[in-house]
């Protein structure tokens, strides 16, 4: 299935970034206004605001840190945010989806919340300050297709707004198989495969758009090289979180995990400073420094070569004039 580009509009009403936000993409209703939680007073005067839509209140956990969320959704956007400045304490901004046509309505956006909340659990990415989990509302056939394809424009709007919480850390390429039901465990072709072998330890990882997802399985070393190293914060939050169990003499992945870089990921691995570079390697032993190397020596050959068309193309209409 061919995938287009989407143009997206972002006015910054302030001409700040940290101010009201309000976002669409070209050519289809939905609209998102972001806004701090001091500001909210200011949306009374936006009359999106007062029509049906699905929300987000973001923030940080006080005890942890970590990035927090809750999904929620009213008939009138406005009315619901003021009851949660009063019950609320952990959210620092809302971002608010709506339809400009007006033709949400309140089933519409009931399933939405629902269907948002199940992403969100899934992507494991932020953590929800929902207790649970609503039920889908029951909707025509046409309508829940529809709602379908409004999720995916909210999870394109709230990404552009700095928030990727609704998006998998693995890019899935959606295959059917011969019976016609959709197959997820297809990769999409953009990720890299990567492997990692040392001392009897094998990891295996892919390289994403946002760095190196170390996949569910893969093993840790038990006992760190070095005593005092870059990344032993990190390998000892992912062994109290539950991110890696002790099994035997090795921790095990218990799930996907999102590195920000190669390295980061590697010196997890291997208990040591180490380079990341040159400790992943793809199926043909070549290491990711070799890769990258060789992926800019490609692009800047079709460069090359594509001016070198263009000059060719203007000598010879130069003669012919």
């Amino acid at each position: 299935m061919t995938t287009f580009g989407k143009s997206i509009r972002i006015y910054l009403k302030d001409g700040t970034v940290t101010g009201i936000k309000v976002g669409e993409i070209v050519n289809q209703t939905i609209q998102s206004i972001s806004c701090p939680r001091h500001r909210i007073p200011e949306l009374v005067s936006y009359s999106e605001s007062k029509r049906p839509g699905v929300y987000f209140l973001f923030g940080l956990d006080e005890n942890t840190g970590e990035s927090k969320a809750y999904i929620g959704e009213a008939e009138n956007v406005y009315d619901r945010l003021q009851q949660h400045i009063a019950k609320k304490e952990f959210w620092n901004e809302v971002a608010f989806f709506v339809s400009k046509d007006e033709n949400l309505t309140k089933a519409h956006v009931k399933y939405l919340e629902s269907r948002l909340i199940q992403i969100a659990v899934s992507t494991k990415r932020y953590e929800l300050d929902n207790s649970n989990q609503p039920q889908l509302p029951a909707l025509p056939l046409a309508d829940c297709d529809a709602m379908e394809e409004f999720l995916t424009y909210i999870k394109l709007l709230i990404g552009v707004l700095g928030h990727k919480f609704l998006e998998d850390i693995i890019s899935i390429k959606t295959k059917k198989d011969e019976a016609g039901q959709v197959n997820t465990n297809s990769i999409s072709t953009n990720n890299l495969e990567l492997f990692l072998s040392v001392a009897g330890i094998e990891a295996k990882a892919l390289q994403t758009d946002e760095g190196i997802v170390v996949l569910k399985g893969s093993e840790l070393k038990k006992d760190c090289a070095e005593n005092n190293y870059d990344y032993k914060k990190l390998r000892e939050k992912l062994i109290n979180d539950g991110i890696v169990k002790l099994t035997g003499e090795k921790y095990i992945f218990q799930s996907d995990k999102l590195f920000s870089s190669p390295t980061a990921a590697a010196a997890v691995i291997k208990g040591r400073n180490t380079s990341g570079l040159t400790a992943w390697k793809d199926s043909y032993r070549k290491t990711l420094k070799e890769i990258e190397e060789e992926r800019m020596k490609h692009h800047e050959g079709i460069e090359d070569t594509t001016l070198e068309k263009i000059l060719v193309n203007n000598i010879t209409q130069l003669k012919k004039q």
